[in-house]
C-alpha cells in the first residue's frame, strides 16, 4: 500500500499523514523533513536552501531519488509537493487544500512565529516550489488532474480528513 499526501505548506499533510499511517499501519514519510534536513545540515535557512535548489537541480533531484527509493519498498504515506507526480505506482494520490488564512495560522503556531513571518515564508516557498518544479520537471502544481482525491482541510478536523482517506482507501 502506497498513498500519497500531497499539498501546499499548512494544509495538514503531516498531521493527516501521521494519523493514517498508523491507521493503515504504514510507515510515514515526510519528504518536507528531508529537505528542512539537507537545508540544516548546510547550514541554510529554509528560504536560503529553496533559493538554492532553484539555481541548484541536483537538490531536488536529491529528495525525489530519495522518495521514489522509500516507494519501492511499499507500505508508506508519503507527504510531500510532488509524490502525486512522481510516485506513479501510488494505490491512492490525495492532494489536501486550505484557504491562505487558515495556512498561515496553522504555519504560525506549528512554527512558532507570527501570522505575518508565515505569510512571508509560506509565499516565498510557494513561489520558490511552483518555479523549481516547473523548470525541472514541467509540472503545474495547480493541475490537479493527477489525484484521486482533493480535500479541504478546513471544513474537518484532522481525525476525520484521516478517516476519509482510510475509507478511499478501502473503496479503492
Amino acid at each position: 500500500m502506497i498513498i500519497t499526501l500531497s499539498g501546499p505548506p499548512g494544509s495538514g499533510t503531516s498531521t493527516v499523514g501521521k494519523l493514517v499511517a498508523k491507521k493503515l499501519d504504514l510507515k510515514f514519510s515526510p519528504v518536507g523533513d528531508i529537505f528542512r534536513q539537507m537545508a540544516k545540515e548546510k547550514g541554510l535557512s529554509l528560504e536560503e536552501f529553496s533559493s538554492m535548489a532553484e539555481k541548484d537541480p541536483s537538490v531536488d533531484k536529491e529528495v525525489d531519488i530519495r522518495q521514489v527509493e522509500e516507494a519501492n519498498k511499499g507500505k508508506v504515506v508519503f507527504d510531500s509537493r510532488l509524490s502525486g507526480w512522481l510516485v506513479r505506482n501510488a494505490d491512492l494520490k490525495v492532494w489536501l487544500k486550505a484557504p491562505l488564512d487558515v495556512r498561515l495560522k496553522r504555519v504560525a503556531q506549528r512554527d512558532k512565529i507570527t501570522e505575518q513571518r508565515a505569510f512571508i515564508d509560506v509565499t516565498l516557498r510557494e513561489g520558490s516550489e511552483k518555479k523549481r518544479y516547473k523548470n525541472y520537471y514541467d509540472i503545474d502544481l495547480d493541475d490537479l488532474s493527477v489525484y484521486d482525491l482533493v480535500i479541504d482541510t478546513s471544513k474537518w478536523s484532522a481525525e476525520q480528513v484521516a478517516e476519509l482517506i482510510e475509507k478511499a482507501v478501502t473503496k479503492k
